[in-house]
């Protein structure tokens, strides 16, 4: 046993001391090392999903995909790539439960030939919110309240009320499939519009879909607050029992791709993240199999320091208009280099699997030798890393004059018709699980106002699902009301 800098360790139980009985020495390097280290032991959390776990695995081509993008990773069926794959829950911390009803992340990193790609989802194919200024905002009502220290239902309805894009993520998170029985049995989803091109330069927009190889499965409200007591750990312990018994979970990767063109006269626009794009206009095509095969070694080195970020892309794929991906293309990055620090993307987690040229020098905990005596700007004399000028995505056209505005409308925008037709798919019985579910959170709400205003983008996705949920609001308030005023009377 050594200290952090090779020397031997004489004692590891007992501390120096100024005699048997006398106090401890300031000279015990080794005691102050220990305490330095241990109290320095924690980074800042992620500030949402910060609750995780996650595998390494590997992607493999199963389909000729090359007549939509140029990614060499994706050029040819049977060829593999390694990943590494986080899941996460959203709102609340490391310590939280895993059984929470919420939408759950799913992101992958690719170690390609050419750089790491970051396909960084949950696991819905939906979002709250189409526009990246309000995602602050939105997760300051799911946080908890600054005054209770609690998740408040006035908050997140409050917001939701004020808010009427969220209507189609919150029918899908009150829905069935709220709560995965796994990370195993749920599907993933880049959400995103992105962009493919190839080789001959002509682009296409792309959605993409993991597909569970296991099976849809969930847990049932009863079921997920059991387990949240009895282990508030089980989707971490689930995956990581799973591929240590060599069951190794999978998901097929499938694509839906739209021509460039059809873009401008769909019928919604394709690059709002409120929205699907219907299975019969874009059918879905088999892109390849991702299977989980191995476990981290260290969580902390492996899970906790992963760093992914949606603006790693690859030659061939590239972003879109879509405006909650154009800022999360800022903000995932800044993010890790503050939890992190500058110079994450050299952590082996995180490093690509490929050579690396860069002229990025210095920051803390700057890794191997800085470069040594290369020169660190560009253009140089000396033969250094100079950039290829082949466009690694679709150069698109704009114009215009800078605007705060909302995008402009297709004939069937708006917040309510796809929630709707959610509603409307499910069986009658996870209607009615759906309802009793929503009625049961709006029922903690004390603003009257809220609550009807909430109820109304309800309605105004199906009149059905607003009369219904209604009459259950107001069911509850006055069992609420009948059992407060008897407490009153025992009292």
């Amino acid at each position: 046993m050594t200290t952090a800098t090779g020397c031997p360790v004489a004692n590891n139980s007992h501390s120096r001391t100024a005699g048997v009985d006398g106090p401890i020495l300031l000279e015990d390097h080794h005691l102050l090392e220990k305490l330095a280290r241990f109290n320095r032991e924690r980074i800042p959390e992620r500030v949402v999903h910060a609750h995780g776990s996650g595998a390494h695995g590997v992607f493999t081509v199963t389909n000729d995909v090359s007549a939509w993008t140029k990614a060499r990773f994706l050029s040819k069926p049977g060829q593999s790539t390694p990943t590494f794959v986080r899941f996460s829950t959203v709102a609340l911390e490391r310590g939280s439960a895993d059984t929470v009803r919420e939408p759950r992340g799913f992101a992958v990193k690719f170690y390609t030939q050419d750089g790491n790609y970051d396909l960084v989802g949950n696991n819905t194919p939906v979002f709250f919110l189409r526009d990246p200024l309000k995602f602050p905002d939105f997760i300051h009502s799911q946080k908890r309240d600054p005054h209770t220290n609690l998740q408040s239902a006035d908050a997140v309805w409050d917001f939701f009320s004020l808010q009427p894009e969220l209507t189609h993520q919150f029918v899908w998170m009150f829905g069935d499939r709220g709560i995965p029985a796994s990370y195993r049995h749920m599907d993933g989803f880049g959400s995103h519009t992105f962009c493919w091109t190839n080789q001959n330069g002509e682009a296409s927009w792309v959605k993409l879909h993991l597909k569970t190889d296991q099976g849809i499965a969930c847990l049932s409200d009863d079921e997920a607050v059991e387990l949240a007591g009895a282990d508030p750990n089980f989707h971490q312990a689930d995956l990581y029992d799973s591929i240590s018994r060599e069951e190794f979970p999978s998901w097929t990767l499938k694509a839906q791709v739209m021509p460039v063109a059809a873009a401008k006269d769909y019928r919604f626009n394709p690059f709002d993240l409120t929205k699907v794009w219907p299975h019969n206009d874009y059918p879905l095509q088999e892109v390849g199999r991702l299977t989980l095969n191995r476990n981290p070694t260290n969580y902390f080195a492996e899970v906790e320091q992963a760093a992914f970020n949606p603006a790693n892309f690859v030659p061939g794929i590239g972003p879109s208009p879509d405006r909650m991906l154009q800022g999360r293309l800022f903000a995932y990055s800044d993010a890790q280099r503050y939890r992190l620090g500058v110079n994450h993307t050299y952590l082996p987690i995180n490093a690509a699997q490929c050579p690396v040229h860069t002229y990025g020098r210095d920051g803390l905990m700057s890794p191997g030798d800085n470069g040594g005596c290369s020169t660190n700007y560009e253009p140089n004399s000396d033969g250094g890393p100079a950039p290829t000028g082949q466009p690694t995505s679709y150069a698109l056209p704009v114009q215009g004059a800078t605007v705060h505005e909302p995008a402009s409308l297709h004939s069937e925008d708006d917040d309510y018709t796809q929630a709707g037709m959610l509603f409307r798919l499910m069986p009658t019985a996870e209607q009615q699980r759906l309802i009793r579910r929503i009625a049961t959170s709006l029922s903690a709400v004390r603003r009257i106002d809220t609550i009807t205003r909430s109820i109304e983008h309800f309605h105004k996705a199906d009149t059905d699902l607003g009369n219904a949920l209604k009459q259950a609001v107001e069911a509850a308030k006055t069992n609420e009301a009948f059992h407060a005023t008897i407490s009153q009377q025992n009292c």
